[in-house]
Formats: structure tokens, C-alpha cells, sequence
């Protein structure tokens, strides 16, 4: 038996199952010139393809790539929360070539995943906008991406966020940390912020005390605006002091998840420790608060936050100056913070008091 006319079922689109293809297409056009301003002369063709195109045949004679992946965890949910869409993809930029810049790479080219339920084109032209920017300023090129509309994967208003990076370094200037030695000084770069890190710890905090988005802090700053602030990019002025200071410069450090405690000796070998002095700089007023309305014990807040301190140089001894005054050169305010000491037997190998 054949349905009858009356009983046909009504014709379906992908826009009524909840995609919306043309506006994926309107997305692409309004986000093009953002992503043109960040291409480098290497990059071949433009978007659209199916793959993206980069000439490293002129850069390098013995290239190694460095690549990275990473999110920006749970602060998206605060940016969400809050409306702030334009700058949270710098975090996801710089999470991903600060990353790689640790080796001693150069950030050639980054893509982005965002995806969400339903798209909203405002929200993600704004995302996608901080990602080129944040591309522009670490001098890569936003090479290509995906947007994923998702029905039914995502609450209304909610998108997820995920990055990936390629970059290029010569094999003789790769920094692996094999050179760091028992007496080199740590040299700590200011962050600009919690960056993307403990945020379900800092929304944790925020929403305990009762989401005080407008307080002023010791330096002036409102909360939300310290909360939000982008993460911190390191790539031009870094590889500037890689250039005049590299052979004096044996490891380098990101702070991200794990803090103080768990990133700067992921660089150091075996049989080395670090001792680090937190009387060294003075404890940046955002984290003073987040330390004081969640009762957060010091131990904690090394291991979860930077705690002021987003990348770290590990220097021999007698280039400390240099280094520093090149740093400073560079606009990097900066500390030395500690020392590679030997590992104790037993004991944990990263002390912090």
C-alpha cells in the first residue's frame, strides 16, 4: 500500500533539522578579511580549500615542526556567561604557540575548531575575530579552521573551542632543556592574568562570593575585567631575545594547568631541582583575591595558577644580566624568581617558599 497525497510527509531541509548552511557561508565572507590580515608570505592560496597550503622550502635548511593543540578551558563558560566573545580566542592563540614557543619554535600557522548548536553569526565572527587577532599579533598565519553547527550537542548560547599550531625551528636551535644546569637562574615573565588556567577553581570562587563582576581591585582593575583579560602572547619578544641571548637561554617554561609546581621542571633533566623564592615578586592583585575569598592555601595556588608569573626563562648564571636587560629591552617585565639546585632524594623536586 502507497501513502495517499493527504498523508505524505512534509518535505525536511538541513536548516529544519537545524543547520543553517548559508549562514556558515555568511560566517566565512565576514570573517575573511580578519583572517587575511594574519597570512605570512609562505602561505599558498586562500580559504576554502580543503586543505591549507604553507611553503617552508625558503626558511629553513634543517626544519624540525613543532605542533600543539589545546582549549582554553572552562573559562569559555565565563565568557559565555558574561558576553564577552572578542577576546577569548587570543587564549586560545596564545595556549597554543606559547606552547611551542618553549622549544624555541616559531609559530607558522594555527587552524580553529568552533563549534556550536545553533550558529550565531555575531557571536562567532567575534571569536573567530580574536583568533586572527591573537594570530596576528605571535606572527602566524589562521590558515584555515572548521565551524561545526551541532543541533542538540550544545545548551542555546553555548560553543566549544580547540586550537592547533605548526611551528618551524632549526634543528641546531631546538630548546629541549638538555643544556639546564645545576646553578641556573630562573627568570620569571609577567603574566597578564590567570591567562586559561584553574578557572573552574577561580568560577568556583566567583560565583561563592556572590559574582562581584564590578569590584575594584587593589590596582584599580574591576574583577571581571582581571578574570577576563587575555592570555598573555610571548612569541615575538621571545624569539627576539632567542636571536641575540639563545646559547644563554638553556630551557624555557609555559605556566599553564599545574602552575608553578609542575611546569618549569617538566624542562629540567633528572637528578635537578628548583628552588623558588615567591618572595621574589609580589603577588598580582587578582590572584590576592582569589586566594583570599577561597581560602586557598599557598600550596594550591602554585600548582593550579601562575600566580603572576606566565613564562620562564632558565639562564646560566653569569648571562643573567644580559638576559634581563635584553627582557626589559623587550618590554617584558620580569624577576628572577630561583635557581636549579640538585634534587634531594625523597623530596619533592620543585620547592617554592
Amino acid at each position: 500500500m502507497t501513502n495517499s497525497p493527504s498523508s505524505a510527509p512534509t518535505p525536511l531541509t538541513y536548516r529544519d533539522a537545524g543547520v543553517d548552511i548559508d549562514a556558515g557561508n555568511e560566517l566565512v565572507e565576514r570573517i575573511k578579511p580578519l583572517v587575511k590580515r594574519s597570512f605570512r608570505p609562505e602561505v599558498m592560496g586562500g580559504l576554502g580549500g580543503f586543505g591549507a597550503l604553507f611553503d617552508l622550502s625558503n626558511k629553513y635548511r634543517e626544519p624540525v615542526l613543532v605542533s600543539g593543540t589545546d582549549g582554553v578551558g572552562t573559562k569559555l563558560k565565563l565568557a559565555q556567561q558574561l558576553g564577552r566573545h572578542d577576546t577569548i580566542g587570543i587564549d586560545l592563540v596564545a595556549m597554543c604557540v606559547n606552547d611551542v614557543l618553549v622549544q624555541g619554535a616559531e609559530p607558522l600557522f594555527f587552524l580553529d575548531y568552533f563549534a556550536t548548536g545553533k550558529l550565531d553569526i555575531d557571536t562567532a565572527a567575534a571569536v573567530v575575530g580574536g583568533i586572527a587577532n591573537g594570530c596576528t599579533e605571535a606572527g602566524c598565519a589562521l590558515i584555515g579552521g572548521e565551524t561545526a553547527e551541532m543541533p542538540d550537542m550544545y545548551a542555546p548560547g553555548e560553543y566549544d573551542l580547540a586550537g592547533f599550531t605548526v611551528a618551524g625551528v632549526e634543528k641546531s636551535e631546538l630548546k629541549d632543556g638538555a643544556s639546564v644546569a645545576e646553578g641556573d637562574v630562573l627568570i620569571g615573565i609577567a603574566s597578564s592574568g590567570p591567562h586559561s588556567n584553574g578557572y573552574s577553581l577561580v568560577r568556583r570562587i566567583y560565583d561563592r562570593a556572590g559574582q562581584p563582576a564590578d569590584l575594584l581591585l587593589d590596582d584599580g582593575v574591576k574583577l571581571v575585567d582581571a578574570l577576563m583579560a587575555p592570555t598573555r602572547l610571548y612569541v615575538k619578544p621571545i624569539l627576539a631575545l632567542l636571536k641575540t641571548h639563545g646559547e644563554a637561554i638553556h630551557g624555557m617554561a609555559h605556566v599553564t594547568g599545574g602552575g608553578l609546581t609542575e611546569n618549569i621542571i617538566r624542562v629540567v633533566p633528572d637528578g635537578l631541582g628548583l628552588d623558588i623564592d615567591a618572595r621574589s615578586w609580589t603577588l598580582p592583585p587578582v590572584f590576592q583575591w582569589l586566594q583570599r575569598e577561597g581560602a586557598v592555601a599557598d600550596a594550591e595556588m602554585w600548582r593550579t595558577f601562575n600566580c603572576g608569573i606566565g613564562f620562564v626563562l632558565i639562564v646560566a648564571a653569569d648571562q643573567v644580566a644580559a638576559v634581563a636587560a635584553a627582557a626589559a629591552a623587550q618590554g617584558l617585565q620580569h624577576w628572577t624568581i630561583g635557581k636549579v639546585v640538585p634534587a634531594v632524594e625523597g623530596a619533592e623536586r620543585v620547592h617554592i617558599g
